[in-house]
């Protein structure tokens, strides 16, 4: 290790490009997982559910993983072990039509190991991210990571819809095999060139030693004991949120059984969804550096309008609520987790984190079987459920941010 870390903004771009190439990989197989169960037998309540315990997997884990970081200070140990699930798992799928009836519980258990692996990571990631990002502004320092992991997300659905079109989906996924392994190079080198981040930060602890041992036991750190009220009721109304974020597995399957692309084109529509994420991840970053987490008041707007016009007959339509959806999944997954390290003190991050991830998760499964269900029952009636529900996000997110407001003040 050098005597003097590198500047803070390099370090926020080393970790983007990590997961630049790594999103290439997740974020490939995610375009297509609506084809892919598909082509393997699974009816639209099982794509729901999939891909709607996938994502709870990815959150609600992190409810262990939290607490193992912060009570371990194996930050990087865990960052690495998540990402090489992700760089092992999605190339796997490639072997799931060879396996005949076995196929479709094989593309199961493979994709919820993918997401188990951005469980295990992301809490440590985050932890880590957050101290670097504290010295260039944590508004922009994790909307610039989440742009940067957004190329990624948009290059891994071109190169997926490239081999398909000129091979076959299972070719598609057998390929993210390169940029997985970039990723865990570039992971390996970071972690050897920036072993403690914690220097960027004014209170740390070093992330790579642990703190004094808590006097809570592990499941009352695992369910956040000790973490300050404000932060649960944020925690409550973002993932209201989540949960009505209809998936993207839902909305390619929608697609291809309406037949209004080919299966080769669902990736481009995801790679343009990746692009708008990108983009809203980077200006939303900057306007919470400006003018406060107000900015994401616009969240609940967006998610209400994705299922009336994702899931419509109309492809122009059906384009506009991609649209929408990638700007609300650019918010959720980049400044929403800004307000966080704002609510937490640095060495309860990891956990506030898994907490976070975990009320997130459990309701996007909710989310994930009941949109599937109801898509294939009522339209409209699907459409209304999410309606109601960001309200009340909204209502319960307004509330929660004029709470936190008071008491910076008063602090």
């Amino acid at each position: 290790m050098s005597a003097t870390p590198p500047p803070a903004w390099r370090v926020v771009w080393w970790f983007g490009f990590v997961s630049l190439a790594a999103d290439m990989v997740y974020e490939g197989a995610r375009s297509v997982y609506g084809p892919l169960l598909a082509a393997l037998g699974a009816s639209a309540v099982v794509v729901g559910l999939v891909t709607g315990a996938g994502e709870a997997v990815a959150l609600v884990a992190r409810l262990a993983f939290g607490p193992l970081a912060d009570r371990t200070g194996r930050y990087w140990s865990l960052t690495i072990a998540g990402y090489g699930l992700t760089a092992v798992c999605v190339p796997l799928l490639a072997v799931a039509p060879r396996l005949g009836a076995a196929g479709l519980a094989f593309a199961t258990t493979m994709i919820l190991l993918e997401r188990l692996g951005k469980a295990v990571r992301s809490p440590s990631k985050s932890a880590l991210l957050a101290h670097v990002a504290s010295g260039v502004g944590r508004g922009r320092g994790f909307g610039v990571h989440k742009a940067l992991d957004q190329v990624g997300a948009f290059a891994g659905p071109l190169v997926v819809a490239a081999v398909v079109a000129v091979a076959s989906l299972w070719w598609g996924m057998a390929v993210l095999a390169v940029p997985g392994a970039a990723a865990m190079l570039l992971l390996l080198t970071l972690r050897r060139r920036v072993p403690d981040p914690s220097v960027y930060d004014d209170t740390p602890p070093s992330p790579e030693r642990p703190g004094p041992a808590p006097r809570s036991g592990w499941w009352a750190q695992a369910v956040g004991a000790g973490l300050p009220a404000v932060f649960f009721r944020y925690a409550l109304a973002a993932s209201l949120t989540t949960g009505g974020l209809v998936t993207f597995g839902i909305i390619g399957y929608h697609l291809v059984t309406e037949g209004l692309v080919p299966v080769a084109s669902v990736p481009l529509v995801y790679a343009g969804a990746m692009a708008v994420e990108a983009l809203a991840a980077l200006g939303v970053g900057l306007a919470y550096d400006r003018t406060g987490p107000q900015v994401l008041l616009v969240v609940p707007v967006l998610v209400a309008l994705v299922p009336a016009l994702a899931l419509g007959p109309a492809l122009a339509a059906v384009l506009v609520g991609v649209v929408a959806w990638g700007f609300a999944q650019g918010v959720q997954d980049s400044t929403v987790k800004a307000v966080v390290a704002d609510l937490v003190e640095p060495a309860r991050r990891a956990t506030a984190y898994g907490v976070f991830a975990g009320v997130q998760g459990l309701l996007a499964i909710i989310g994930g079987v009941g949109a599937g269900w109801l898509y294939e029952r009522s339209l409209v009636a699907l459409v209304v459920a999410v309606a109601l529900t960001q309200v009340v996000a909204l209502v319960l997110l307004a509330d929660t941010l004029r709470r936190s407001a008071r008491l910076r003040r008063a602090g």
